[in-house]
């Protein structure tokens, strides 16, 4: 299709939109702290949501912004995901963002972990924004280790071991229901820790998605979210354009869907003698059924900054990521994810020393 003069003129008026998307732990808010570092006095404005009522991520983004992006610019969504809360808090937050006078350059938005972009796409045929706003591109970020290791497959003997038990049981995996969504809806993936995997084992993951994601859509290996930013958010590929082409699993259900798979709770801890011995501790508490990432901010007693926790799977990082501020509640809280159905008590056990 040839595009006119005025066309052109009438998309560049428009704000380009970046929708970062992926599983919990993938790497999104590395990636996104590697744009704002990287923004060559380009002004981003961040949209950050999170499932659960703590807003880790973006808390920790403002630790890194400047003045292409100031602590204003980090706008937070705490109450549900995003692609089910368009109308009551995604769209009233785009507008604000728009109707500044110092309107950003780049909106990003950093979805939830369990959140489907299709339907939060969707959202931007609304007439409150369509006219102002592009989709610039859908970006997944995806964990390379955690797809090798079979993260979001089904164990094949185990799932016929169940059938044979009882043929009612409903066998649809929620944790590759998402995975699946959100590669389906991308323009660029991008396979991070691809530093941890080793042998054919990183062939392999980006066989798996360019079997899996759309035709022409590039699979980039990344360390620490590092990639140039004029790859991430250049796509112009005006996904609002497009997006009833691609495919979702709830495409039957008019992009209805509910997350009644998942559930978040918060725990609160005391001040750590020993970062390792915590990371013991988060780690035993990922073994149990059901648990799929903690993560939080947590004091460390006699140091000044504050200790960054974040536990996937098997993995378990933590970092000092900035001073505490002389204002700031020295808090220690871990905000826990996982399956329907969670052990909370044995959990909380677990993540507060004796």
């Amino acid at each position: 299709m040839n595009i006119t003069a005025s066309q052109k003129a009438h998309v560049a008026a428009k704000v380009p939109v970046t929708v970062i998307t992926g599983f919990l732990g993938a790497g999104k808010t590395s990636l996104i702290r590697h744009l704002l570092e990287n923004a060559n006095g380009k002004k981003l404005a961040l949209i950050i949501n999170e499932f659960g009522d703590l807003g880790i991520d973006g808390d920790i983004l403002k630790g890194c912004s400047d003045e292409t992006c100031t602590e204003d610019d980090i706008l937070e969504l705490t109450n549900g995901c995003l692609c089910c809360t368009v109308a009551d808090d995604f769209i009233p937050t785009l507008e604000f963002l728009l109707d500044r006078p110092d309107r950003p350059d780049h909106i990003v938005i950093e979805t939830s972990g369990l959140a489907l972009p299709k339907p939060l796409v969707k959202a931007f045929h609304w007439p409150e924004v369509r006219s102002r706003t592009t989709v610039d591109g859908v970006v997944t970020v995806v964990d390379g280790p955690a797809v090798s290791a079979g993260f979001f497959a089904d164990d094949p003997e185990l799932v016929a071991q169940q059938r044979a038990a009882d043929e009612t049981l409903d066998h649809d995996n929620p944790l590759e229901e998402v995975f699946e969504d959100q590669l389906a809806c991308a323009d660029m993936v991008i396979v991070s820790k691809s530093d941890l995997m080793e042998g054919n084992a990183l062939g392999e993951v980006l066989a798996l998605i360019d079997n899996s994601a759309r035709d022409a859509v590039e699979a980039v290996p990344v360390v620490h979210g590092r990639l140039d930013p004029e790859l991430v958010l250049g796509l112009s590929s005006a996904v609002e354009d497009d997006v009833d082409a691609r495919w979702s699993h709830h495409d039957d259900l008019d992009g209805e869907h509910d997350h009644d798979d998942f559930e978040t709770f918060i725990v609160d801890v005391a001040a750590a003698e020993n970062p390792l011995e915590l990371a013991e501790r988060v780690t035993k508490a990922l073994s149990l059924k059901g648990v799929l990432r903690v993560k939080g901010v947590i004091e460390v007693t006699g140091k000044p900054s504050r200790l960054v926790v974040q536990g996937v799977g098997e993995r378990v990082e933590h970092y000092y990521d900035r001073p505490w501020n002389d204002d700031e509640r020295r808090q220690s809280r871990l905000v826990i994810i996982g399956l329907n159905g969670l052990e909370q008590g044995k959990i909380e056990t677990l993540l507060r020393p004796v």
